[in-house]
């Protein structure tokens, strides 16, 4: 490469080139995440990535993205907005008999979209400069993409750990465009969360252990998502109507309020996945999960999975003869450990379930106070 490359200008012209491909905020950073390893081996000592076992398998490579791809000396992070017009998420979360999904999941698979875009970008960097090296990242490898968000200037980590910008909250996507080239790097931004704790007293079950630090094996989205076998039974009255993820945490915080609505067709949610009626889903046949969720990130959990979701959701929905009798025509013909789930899901159906948990309704008061006029 040139010695003559004026990089400062090709920083600029990749943040004008990121957001011509529709990231909301691009910045660039050095790799070194070496004060990070102590804190994820503690994490790991732990055992808070619970059954995880690539998060320990891959071990302190994450904190050293310069080995997943040789000679690259900066990330370039990105985010993209995703939180779609009319969430509604109050209206799902008071409604017992319809199933909550995360907001991120309710349309296509990010994943594809970001890294062809970040593909596009470098392929951009690539044309201007021949030499230039790079490899895309949107959750492809064992790369800590939120310490590099945050030294690229993207936005603070949270008490809930995830990145939060002041100007758009905390729903967007990150992705990271590894690259051998010495760009000046961004400063990182000021912390804004102070004495706010909001977002650990709000946790269904309690999974933010402490600020900045997640203990997974409680987090609903790890339950719901990350989790093969069977959910602990002192966590599924706590599950509330979710059945895929969680947003409990960014839902309450005060910094969403600001949030930023994307302008991705990709991410407006499916018919089907708009809270959707618990017993709807109850009645898809293992080919219709597939051909309804082709596209959709929610389809890697699989069929299993998503049955001992909504099983776990119908036993905390409001007592219905025709939720028994739907869970009753399924006892057959399913796993055991889905067979599990559905016998507790019928015992809490038959007993009657008396009210809806006192953390949902302070969720759903909050939500209906902090929301986007939009959302």
């Amino acid at each position: 490469m040139s010695n003559s490359i004026n990089y400062q200008q090709l920083a600029d012209d990749i943040k004008r080139w990121g957001a011509e491909l529709g990231f909301q905020k691009v910045g660039i950073t050095d790799l070194d995440l070496s004060k990070h390893e102590a804190t994820l081996q503690q994490w790991l000592d732990n055992g808070y990535h619970g059954e995880m076992d690539f998060m320990e398998r891959h071990g302190m490579l994450r904190a050293r993205p310069a080995e997943l791809h040789p000679g690259s000396v900066r990330a370039i992070s990105v985010r993209m907005n995703y939180l779609p017009v009319e969430a509604g998420f109050a209206k799902t979360l008071k409604d017992g008999s319809k199933g909550y999904i995360s907001r991120y999941a309710l349309g296509r698979d990010y994943h594809k979209l970001m890294r062809k875009r970040l593909k596009q970008l470098g392929d951009r960097i690539q044309s201007e400069f021949d030499g230039a090296d790079f490899r895309p990242f949107v959750d492809s490898a064992p790369i800590m993409e939120r310490p590099l968000a945050e030294k690229a200037g993207l936005g603070w980590t949270g008490k809930h750990t995830l990145i939060l910008d002041k100007d758009s909250g905390s729903w967007f996507f990150l992705g990271e465009l590894l690259i051998n080239l010495p760009l000046p790097v961004d400063e990182p931004v000021e912390e804004g969360c102070g004495s706010c704790t909001a977002c650990m007293t709000i946790c269904p079950t309690q999974a933010i252990v402490a600020p900045y630090e997640l203990d997974a094996r409680r987090c609903i989205s790890y339950l719901t998502i990350e989790l093969r076998g069977a959910i602990p039974e002192e966590f599924r009255p706590l599950i509330g109507n979710r059945i895929y993820g969680c947003d409990d945490c960014q839902l309450i915080c005060p910094w969403n309020r600001y949030a930023q609505l994307t302008d991705e067709d990709d991410f407006s949610p499916r018919q089907e996945l708009h809270s959707p009626q618990l017993l709807e889903l109850w009645a898809w046949t293992e080919q219709q999960f597939l051909d309804n969720l082709q596209g959709s990130p929610i389809r890697r959990i699989g069929y299993e999975c998503w049955l001992r979701n909504l099983a776990v959701a119908l036993g905390n929905a409001p007592s219905d003869a025709a939720i028994i009798e739907a869970l009753e025509n399924k006892t057959e013909g399913v796993t055991d450990m889905v067979r599990e789930h559905i016998d507790w899901a019928l015992e809490r159906q038959r007993t009657g379930v008396a009210e809806v948990t006192k953390q949902l309704k302070r969720l759903v008061r909050a939500v209906e106070k902090g929301l986007p006029r939009d959302a």
